[in-house]
């Protein structure tokens, strides 16, 4: 790596890429779901949750891939999910 290395600029990651990635390397931590959005027959596609890490709490949100929408009853509100997010930037998850 030379030293002008530093100075370029990062690739943008779309969000497939981003997503297959962290599904593929991310850590896994626990979280818990703290709402949801439906659409207007009641699918849920939208999830918003939380999770801990170093007692650091994150909130984020993610739009549910049709595979997830087919287990709604997995994402209703207070119910325990698994994160994989990355170590580097532990603020960057997905909701496996």
């Amino acid at each position: 790596m030379s030293f002008l290395d530093f100075f370029r600029r990062k690739k943008v990651e779309d969000e497939a890429a981003r997503r297959s990635r962290l599904l593929l390397t991310g850590r896994i931590a626990e979280g818990s779901v703290l709402d949801i959005t439906c659409d207007d027959s009641g699918t849920p596609t939208h999830i918003f949750f939380t999770y801990s890490i170093h007692d650091v709490d994150y909130e984020a949100s993610q739009t549910l891939t049709q595979e997830q929408r087919g287990r709604q009853q997995t994402y209703a509100p207070g119910a325990n999910i698994t994160v994989r997010y990355d170590p580097h930037r532990p603020g960057n998850s997905v909701v496996v």
